[in-house]
């Protein structure tokens, strides 16, 4: 038989005990920092639109904003290339297996992906 003391009704309103309130959030956004909120000040003269009211109060919707609006990365001449752990990986396959990797697929990470795909070991 085990102890266990029994307290009826200790945590019931009428009692005294304080009423949960479901109304207050959890916890308070994070407010942005300056470096976020200098980057969508920059951005929004570039697109000659205004910040929305309050946004740098919420880090989280900032950094949405940011995102949405920022441009795209300009594409370099050799984004196409495969990287060189790629290039690596593919002549050690080719070593093994004795045989030499295509020319074409130094120029194209696609076809040295699909290269490595069909003839890593198993």
């Amino acid at each position: 038989m085990s102890f266990q003391p029994q307290f009826p009704g200790i945590f019931t309103p009428a009692q005294g005990a304080t009423p949960v309130q479901h109304d207050l959030p959890l916890t308070q956004p994070l407010a942005a920092t300056e470096k976020q909120i200098a980057y969508a000040r920059i951005l929004a003269a570039k697109s000659h639109r205004a910040l929305p009211q309050g946004i740098t109060q919420d880090r989280a919707k900032l950094s949405a904003w940011i995102d949405a609006h920022k441009a795209p990365a300009p594409k370099g001449k050799f984004d196409n290339y495969p990287s060189s752990k790629q290039v690596a990986f593919a002549e050690r396959i080719a070593r093994l297996k004795r045989r030499d990797v295509p020319r074409e697929c130094f120029h194209d990470r696609t076809l040295m992906s699909r290269w490595i795909d069909g003839n890593k070991p198993r």
